[in-house]
């Protein structure tokens, strides 16, 4: 049975306002830029999240459930993305993606 990944409602808020931010803040010149970059890693996490590393979330994310976990989305040398996510059902193999941060590295 292969793994489903659903967002909640918030993360397609989140992942908009991303849009607006990257492009205001000139990370992209062009905001259909910004867009693609946003759909590209949206794509990405849905796709490759159940095959991915799941780490354990630190007790600080427990506020947004129990049993939180994470995983990693590198992508450049400077950016990596940590989608956060709950395991709803193991016998449906089927998780809840909270929400993203970026964590840039230096």
């Amino acid at each position: 049975m292969q793994m489903k990944v659903v967002a909640l409602p918030k993360v397609y808020d989140y992942l908009e306002n991303l849009v607006t931010i990257l492009y205001e803040k000139d990370y992209f010149g062009l905001k259909e830029s910004a867009h693609k970059y946003v759909d590209d890693l949206f794509d990405d996490i849905i796709v490759t999240l159940p095959i991915r590393l799941h780490k354990t979330a630190p007790k600080h994310f427990d506020k947004y459930g129990k049993g939180m976990k994470y995983a990693a989305f590198p992508q450049n040398k400077r950016t990596i993305w940590y989608a956060f996510l709950q395991h709803i059902a193991k016998m449906t193999k089927k998780y809840i993606l909270f929400a993203t941060l970026q964590i840039t590295i230096r």
